[in-house]
Formats: C-alpha cells, structure tokens, sequence
C-alpha cells in the first residue's frame, strides 16, 4: 500500500511538473521561408532594444520570452474597398488586391519599429500607406481624366506605393486596383458619348447629302454639254439630210410644196 500511495504521489507530481512546465517552456520551430523574432521581457534591455533573430528550433519560456515569426515568401492581401476622391470631388471606389514580400535583412528593424506581426502590420501600416497613395495621386487628376488615363494613374500610385514601402522593408510586386466610377459619371459619360454619336452621324448624313447634290449637279452639267454638242452638231445639211431619210416621197397634193433643200449658196 506505502509502494502504490509513493507511486501515485509521484504520477501526480511528474503530471504536475508537466503541466507547469507546458506553461513555462514551449519548443517552437521557425520554419525555412521565414524569420524569428525572439524578444526578452526581462533584464535591463528588454523589449524593443533586446530583439534576436533565431531559426529552426527554438526552446523558450512563455513568461519571459516572446516569438514572432515573419514569413519571407509572397504575401497577397485583399482588402476592404475604400473611397478616393478626384479634384473636382467626384468619388470613386477602388478595391486593391496587394502582393508583396518582406526584405529580409529589414526584419529586424522592422519589428523594433512598429512591435507588430506581419498580419497586423497589413491591417494598419500597409493599409494606411496604400489608401494614401490613392488619394493623393486621385487628387491630381479631373473626373474625366481619371477615367481617360488610367493607366497612368495606376502607375503613379504603384510608384509612390513602391518608394514608400521599400524605406521600411516591404517590397512592392503587384497591386490590382479595381477601381469604379461613380453611376452619376458613368451615366454623363454615356450621355456625352451618345450625343457625339450623334453628332457624326448627323455629319455623315449631311456629307452624304452633299456627296449626292455634287453628283446630281455633275450629272446635269453633263447632260447639258450633251445636248449642247448636239445641238451644234445639227448644221442645215444634217436636218435636210434627216428630212430626206424620213420623207415617204410624197407631195403634199394642196397648197405650197415645201422647198425640200435649202439654197446653200446664198
């Protein structure tokens, strides 16, 4: 009985230790596309002066010590779509989709810096430097011009994006900005396009019109300088000469008989 009261004395302190232990030391491994972070919460440089970079397998204890882990490979954010506005006023909706990754060599100041993980470093930093962008870059340009160059405008913003977030370790790869006008522009847009529609129909019609009034009037001078050659054309010998092939041979039997051919030396 002494032997089992021992044995079940010591489980429960072997299960007690563990249990303290679980709480006290943890074994934590940094994974070979990302960085540790080690940060001591003790002693005279604790918290942002005392932080280590660490790899593999790293054994800490929870209460004195804390581990962050930083991947380096490609991150893609999607986030929440947001309003800009132009320089004349007019809101637009733009909703980015940001790729990027972290400069490895910057990590470590990086978190001395701003104390966050990566995470929430995209919900707060990232997300502030990326919705400035915008709007500084929309603020320089018009409504219209907004929508006629876009391209350019997604450059600008993906420049200014790119210097900023290089100064504290992000690099820039890729953004999408799924930007949308407002109905109010779209529908103006639509309307001016129908009226310039229009208008160069109407300009085709009146060129049309032209383009027929020139061909009937080419027409008629045409058949004017004809008519004209034939008239010329028609000398007293070649009326004679028709008379003669349409006359029957016959004379009238009263009155004057017509002179058949003209006296064509007088």
């Amino acid at each position: 009985m002494n032997r089992y009261k021992i044995f079940v004395i010591a489980l429960i302190a072997l299960i007690s230790l563990g249990v303290c232990a679980a709480f006290v030391l943890r074994v934590e491994r940094i994974d070979a596309g990302c960085v540790g972070i080690k940060v001591n919460l003790i002693g005279d440089n604790r918290g942002v002066d005392d932080v280590t970079e660490v790899t593999g397998w790293i054994a800490y204890m929870p209460l004195f010590t804390q581990i962050h882990e930083f991947p380096t490979y490609t991150q893609v954010k999607d986030y929440e779509p947001f309003y800009i506005n132009a320089k004349d006023g007019s809101e637009f909706t733009v909703d980015p989709t940001f790729s990027y990754y972290v400069d490895r060599d910057l990590i470590t100041k990086m978190f001395k810096q701003y104390r966050r993980n990566l995470k929430e470093l995209e919900n707060s930093y990232i997300r502030n430097v990326i919705l400035d962008c915008y709007r500084i870059v929309a603020n320089q340009f018009s409504s219209d011009s907004l929508i006629g160059n876009r391209q350019e405008f997604e450059y600008m913003v993906q420049t200014m994006l790119q210097e900023e977030l290089k100064k504290e370790g992000f690099i820039f790869q890729q953004l999408t900005s799924n930007m949308t006008a407002p109905q109010t522009l779209k529908d103006a847009i639509d309307a001016k396009n129908r009226t310039m529609q229009e208008a160069i129909q109407a300009e085709n019609k009146l060129r049309q019109a032209e383009a027929e009034a020139k061909a009937k009037i080419i027409a008629a001078e045409a058949e004017k300088k004809v008519n004209d050659l034939k008239a010329s054309a028609l000398t007293p010998l070649i009326i004679q000469q028709m008379f003669i092939e349409k006359w029957d041979g016959k004379l009238p039997q009263y009155g004057t008989t017509p002179q058949l051919f003209k006296d064509i030396t007088k």
